[in-house]
């Protein structure tokens, strides 16, 4: 990973990838986003891992956003391809990891932080914990499906008032909204998060993975994609797949059942 400032630990059935920048509160730069982006790849290509947990450094925070000093100068144009619209690609790839994703939130959740956090399955938090849209304070706005993926979370209306105010939700407000699950001493949070994932870890694999994708399609994650998924993988369990692929093989008609 480049400069280690994202790393990613495998522990049998359980991968930890951690944001390993805290003495900058773990914001985000170009380099930590194509990090990010290998690892999606590598735990999506990964059969042996079940649980994901994405956490970050040190005890302030999760993720503060993007490091402003790493956008404040790019030109228009390399503000939107390097920039917005990488970090959506590679947000879009952490939504939509076939293996459900625990997001440990071990501080302040601001800006693209909270946009990273919301792209995980299930998010358990400290007590110190606080979240915030605050990029109407820097003159921009939530540029990684911030106004879109926690509307599907908390709904329309707190996302305004998030987003307009700029108002911090302490961990307790962020759990009555349904933005987390859970809150949980900061010493208590590493090993609850693998707690929950090694029990998770039990369950069928290919269960908890389809029971993501449905989920996620109802929600309007990648839906069409993964409909046609789901469709030819069923269609290529049947005797007519079969049949389809002898008749290619031996240059013949193909005979049918329909079973």
């Amino acid at each position: 990973m480049a400069e280690q400032l994202v790393q990613l630990r495998r522990d049998g059935e359980v991968a930890t990838v951690t944001l390993a920048r805290p003495a900058k509160l773990n914001s985000l730069t170009p380099a930590m986003l194509d990090s990010l982006e290998q690892c999606a790849r590598e735990l999506d290509a990964d059969t042996q891992v079940r649980i994901v947990i994405l956490t970050g450094g040190g005890d302030k925070a999760f993720c503060v956003g993007a490091d402003i000093n790493e956008w404040a100068a790019l030109q228009p144009l390399d503000m939107w391809r390097r920039w917005v619209r990488r970090g959506h690609q590679v947000f879009d790839q952490w939504a939509r990891l076939r293996q459900p994703v625990i997001v440990a939130i071990n501080g302040h959740a601001f800006g693209g932080g909270l946009e990273l956090a919301i792209t995980g399955d299930i998010r358990i938090a400290t007590e110190g914990a606080q979240f915030a849209l605050p990029e109407a304070s820097i003159a921009t706005c939530p540029g990684w499906s911030g106004t879109q993926r926690l509307v599907q979370l908390i709904g329309a209306s707190r996302t305004k008032y998030l987003a307009l105010s700029g108002r911090r939700l302490s961990a307790n407000e962020a759990l009555a909204a349904g933005l987390i699950h859970e809150v949980v001493a900061v010493t208590a949070l590493s090993e609850r998060a693998l707690v929950l994932a090694r029990d998770m870890a039990t369950k069928a694999p290919v269960s908890l993975q389809l029971t993501k994708q449905l989920v996620n399609a109802a929600a309007g994650e990648d839906q069409a994609a993964i409909l046609e998924a789901m469709a030819g993988a069923l269609a290529a369990t049947t005797d007519d797949a079969a049949e389809g692929i002898g008749s290619f093989r031996e240059k013949r008609p193909a005979r049918y059942l329909g079973r």
